[in-house]
């Protein structure tokens, strides 16, 4: 029997990817959405029925959520640090693509709703130092997240739970922790550290630089997570008979001066690091505790930081060396 899914945030860097994974399935009617203009989509497919349109406005999400069983919603305005640590408000007002979609979702009868939620909900004062022990998700309370995004998605998971509890829809939520691979954002404003320090490695090594800049001290630690294992661990939550919270994300906590190494071996070039203190850092330390999603849910990670550093940093310098739709995935100004 067929069922009709819808992707939220299709045409950004993790519904791109499930899209993919979805698109040959015979059994499967794709719907996907998107803010960006479809050649701004990272990822964009013939065969899915894809819209252009703004996921704030309730009338677009009734528009979408027609007819659909399943419904994942990637949609939100965020990038990197720098991003949600100087656009608060915008990444605020994403709450009404959650709200708006959930009462659609109602509406429109559908089956099954995923939230993708953030790592950025858990609570900063556990977060103070390097090399933290990783967040379990019941370390979100207290709350105390992180200024903007972080309590955007703290309110759009406990409204998952209240529709559970009030309209009976099904829900699913995962904290993503700094999700990163090819297909993705390596400039402009929005990118994550993986990507931002490949590119910066590939440009100094092809202008013959011995310097990159480095916000903060290189100290800060964090776990990063390859984009399939995300993949993977999102549609286990999804198919799983459990509404509760899972971490999807890595246990390798490294710090920023370790990964600016492993980099280097990728790329056989060595530089120097310039600090730069002045610029946002986010918290000290954090990183996956995975224990309850792998005893509840099964999910464990495959692929090393290394080696999906590797795939990333190919990428890029494939994108960067050849220009090769570069402008879609460096100077997009539109949601992720």
């Amino acid at each position: 029997m067929v069922k009709k899914i819808l992707i939220c945030g299709a045409g950004g860097f993790i519904g791109g990817h499930l899209t993919s994974k979805f698109i040959n399935d015979k059994d499967t009617q794709l719907v996907c959405a998107d803010i960006k203009p479809k050649e701004y989509w990272f990822q964009i497919f013939d065969n899915a029925e894809n819209y252009s349109l703004d996921l704030k406005d309730y009338n677009n999400t009734l528009k979408v959520t027609k007819n659909v069983d399943y419904i994942f919603n990637l949609a939100c305005n965020m990038g990197g640090m720098g991003f949600i640590e100087n656009n608060k408000a915008e990444c605020m007002l994403s709450v009404l693509i959650n709200t708006n979609l959930l009462r659609a979702a109602i509406e429109n009868k559908c089956k099954k709703y995923l939230f993708s939620s953030s790592a950025c909900v858990y609570n900063g004062t556990k977060q103070n130092n390097t090399f933290i022990p990783g967040l379990k998700e019941t370390d979100a309370y207290p709350a105390e997240p992180e200024d903007g995004y972080g309590w955007e998605k703290l309110f759009s998971e406990r409204m998952c739970r209240h529709f559970t509890e009030d309209f009976g829809l099904e829900t699913r939520v995962v904290r993503f922790h700094n999700i990163y691979g090819p297909m993705g954002t390596f400039d402009g404003g929005r990118e994550k550290a993986p990507a931002a320090l490949c590119r910066k490695m590939i440009n100094s090594k092809n202008k013959n630089l011995k310097k990159i800049d480095v916000w903060g001290d290189g100290k800060q630690t964090r776990s990063f997570l390859y984009i399939d294992d995300c993949i993977e661990g999102m549609l286990k939550v999804f198919d799983s008979n459990s509404s509760e919270v899972f971490n999807i994300g890595s246990e390798e906590q490294v710090s920023i001066n370790q990964m600016i190494n492993f980099i280097e071996d990728i790329s056989s070039y060595q530089v120097d690091k310039n600090y730069q203190l002045d610029k946002p850092l986010g918290v000290r330390g954090r990183s996956s505790d995975n224990t309850y999603v792998a005893e509840k849910i099964g999910w464990k990670v495959k692929t090393s930081l290394k080696d999906g550093l590797t795939k990333t940093y190919h990428w890029i310098n494939q994108q960067i060396n050849s220009g090769t739709n570069i402008d879609k995935f460096s100077k997009s100004n539109f949601e992720k």
